[in-house]
């Protein structure tokens, strides 16, 4: 059976549903013994000229790193499957690796909300170093993630995520009062909240028609959503700041991660390396060298908050960090913090 040639859903009832009664610990290694291919699969299309080339990267990596012990079938554009069911997909089996952005499962997850807190830190450069394979952040992260049978291989963080309008520029909290907004993800809806707004939350494909029709005032997001949407050319205000951020990470299955040979172990870790590295370059080389150009260019009116003003955004946010250190545990969530601060 050729699943390329299968329909997203009649491949979850053929596959995904047989492989969840069977349990993810029932799932063999994908190996070059079981002769079955690695399936990756991401909602990413390749219209994300900023991300998709981190995805190859580690494909790439994977397969020579393994020394073809490893042969990747990758699903990308939600073919395999969509953004809600990534995570549910690569538990049940359905996909050995997946690619997701951490707004989608930090509400499951939550310590992976410390790399999307607002204001965690004004310095990128300490949160891109932060969440380096095998420095503290990330070990937090396994950490929290192993007991529930997933692990994270390596990831890129965006490039900080902007407050977007189309009919008036965001200069202070009051400015969001009322504001229709669409967010990604739930610190990012809590964060609108804090400042008095409305979060939406919708596809990342529906955005540019909502604010055609006005459904939604504006959005948060990272520059690469607005690029690759053709934002760009609906909303006609950007308020610059650490409003949010995420991840994109890969994904695997702890127990699956553990059925693998060492040489196969080693490839996977070397592919997320090279995804935190190679991928994170390409990412930031881009927002500046090209999105930041063609967002100024289309006439997008960047508002750069400073002193007071920036003041008076991090006061009105503050309690978004409260709220996910109460939901985390106090202990964990210092720690998650303090790792950002000290990279």
């Amino acid at each position: 059976m050729n699943t390329r040639d299968m329909g997203r859903r009649s491949f979850l009832s053929a596959a995904g549903l047989g492989l969840a009664a069977a349990g993810a610990s029932a799932c063999a290694p994908a190996s070059a013994e079981t002769g079955r291919k690695t399936r990756v699969a991401t909602y990413l299309p390749s219209s994300y000229g900023d991300l998709y080339p981190g995805i190859e990267m580690f494909n790439e990596a994977a397969a020579e790193r393994s020394g073809g012990r490893l042969e990747l079938d990758m699903y990308d554009s939600g073919a395999l499957l969509g953004a809600e069911q990534l995570l549910p997909g690569l538990l049940s089996g359905v996909a050995d690796v997946i690619f997701q952005t951490s707004s989608y499962v930090s509400s499951t997850y939550p310590v992976l909300g410390a790399m999307e807190l607002p204001f965690v830190t004004e310095d990128y450069g300490k949160l891109r170093r932060a969440i380096e394979p095998g420095k503290p952040q990330y070990e937090l992260i396994n950490e929290h993630l192993e007991p529930k049978g997933v692990r994270i291989l390596g990831g890129m963080p965006t490039t900080f995520e902007y407050v977007w309008t189309v009919d008036k520029p965001i200069r202070r909290p009051e400015d969001v009062r009322g504001l229709r907004l669409r967010v990604a993800g739930e610190i990012e809806g809590e964060t609108v909240k804090a400042l008095g707004g409305a979060p939406v939350t919708m596809g990342s494909a529906e955005v540019y028609q909502a604010l055609e029709k006005k459904t939604i005032d504006g959005l948060v997001s990272y520059i690469g959503t607005v690029v690759s949407r053709d934002l760009q050319k609906i909303v006609r205000y950007g308020t610059a700041g650490h409003f949010g951020a995420y991840t994109v990470d890969a994904y695997c299955r702890s127990d699956w991660y553990q059925q693998q040979p060492p040489a196969v172990r080693s490839a996977l870790d070397a592919a997320g390396k090279k995804l935190y590295e190679d991928g994170t370059a390409h990412m930031v080389k881009t927002h500046t060298k090209e999105y930041l150009p063609k967002v100024e260019g289309a006439g997008v009116e960047l508002v750069k908050p400073e002193g007071a003003e920036m003041d008076a955004f991090r006061k009105a946010i503050a309690p978004v960090r409260s709220a996910w250190r109460q939901r985390l545990g106090a202990r964990t969530a210092d720690r998650a913090v303090e790792s950002i601060r000290k990279a």
